[in-house]
């Protein structure tokens, strides 16, 4: 186990600038709202999986009113699938 937190900080100042670039978020709605997005595409990122292609998936997914779609572990056929993100902030 490392003593230090420095891969956890790195992963974090890719979000970190984009929030001080774009001036945060106005409303606790869009701060729930970006930290799941960005979540989601770290995650998606890490798995090797296209973060663009699940999000449309579970956009396409809560519009027909089912429920999102699992992130899969990696774009592998026969892969694994983990438990659905929920992507869904109510105002």
């Amino acid at each position: 186990m490392p003593l230090t937190n420095n891969e956890a900080e790195r992963a974090l100042r890719h979000w970190v600038i984009m929030r001080k670039i774009t001036y945060g978020t106005q409303t606790e709605v869009g701060t729930r709202v970006f930290a799941v997005l960005a979540s989601v595409i770290d995650t998606c990122r890490k798995r090797d999986v296209s973060p663009w292609r699940y999000l449309e998936k579970v956009i396409g997914e809560r519009r027909a009113g089912r429920s999102a779609p699992a992130l899969p572990v990696a774009q592998v056929e026969g892969s694994e699938w983990l438990h659905p993100v929920i992507v869904l902030c109510k105002s």
